[in-house]
């Protein structure tokens, strides 16, 4: 799959350069025989805050991209992850969140279940529409902090 060469190609740039660099996005497409939005797609979901990267995009040049990795800790990883859900979050990215901190040993199968199954549509039904998904925010944080508060 493209998706998973650009952000395999990524990886490997990061490594070969210590954690840090910049790309020009027309120059990858090119390289790679797609489109530069292919790059952009790939790096806003693979190469996210919550994963450990800071990204600075600087528009005009050929889309230059800074990506940074930065090495956390489990306190400070949690803090940055606690931090970028936001004040509303949809069901998919509620989850796309929660299969992050399973990725990373944070949560175990059946504590990722029953995570999910909090987060879910079924769970909120009763919960008027326009609020559901800053409930949804609120309780992925508090299961955030609850991982912060049981190493």
């Amino acid at each position: 799959m493209l998706t998973d060469l650009i952000a395999k190609m990524i990886e490997e740039m990061l490594d070969e350069q210590n954690g840090s660099l910049e790309l020009q996005r027309n120059e990858m497409a090119t390289r790679l025989g797609c489109v530069p939005s292919q790059i952009s797609y790939v790096i806003s979901s693979r190469f996210t805050p919550e994963r450990g990267y800071v990204i600075e995009s600087h528009k005009g040049g050929g889309g230059c991209i800074r990506i940074i990795r930065k090495e956390m800790g489990r306190s400070e990883y949690l803090m940055h992850f606690f931090c970028a859900i936001g004040e509303s979050i949809d069901e998919r990215e509620a989850k796309a969140y929660l299969r992050n901190l399973a990725g990373y040993g944070y949560l175990d199968k059946t504590a990722f279940a029953i995570a999910a199954a909090s987060v879910s549509a079924p769970s909120l039904a009763s919960a008027p529409p326009e609020s559901r998904n800053k409930i949804r925010a609120d309780l992925l944080k508090q299961i955030v902090l609850s991982l912060m508060e049981h190493r």
